[in-house]
């Protein structure tokens, strides 16, 4: 089952896991101890947040550590910069009348 980057990212299990990663490079158990999340979960987030291209994992002797890949995020980035103007443009009329009413 193949999933996009908002399915992906729709889960707050899933969302605490890359907020974990954001702060560098971890192995399961400092996740787990982080997110305050059991073992087994964590290891099933993980697994769809690699399919899903956002973690990547290196082999260390016997530990796997994981880490946030910038790709996905870039895409979302890109995805997001198409509508941002929306979003600016509103909070500059905003601002604008938030300034005019001031001086009323």
């Amino acid at each position: 089952m193949q999933l996009d980057a908002f399915q992906t990212l729709a889960d707050p299990t899933r969302r605490c896991i890359v907020d974990v990663l954001s702060r560098g490079e971890q192995q399961v158990n400092d996740i787990v101890e982080q997110a305050g999340i059991h073992q087994s979960g964590v290891s099933r987030h993980l697994r769809i947040l690699h399919e899903a291209g956002f973690v990547a994992m290196r082999p260390d002797g016997q530990r796997r550590l994981y880490s946030l890949r910038p790709e996905p995020f870039r895409e979302l980035d890109a995805w997001l910069a198409k509508y941002r103007g929306l979003w600016e443009a509103r909070l500059d009329r905003f601002g604008a009348a938030l300034t005019k009413g001031k001086r009323t």
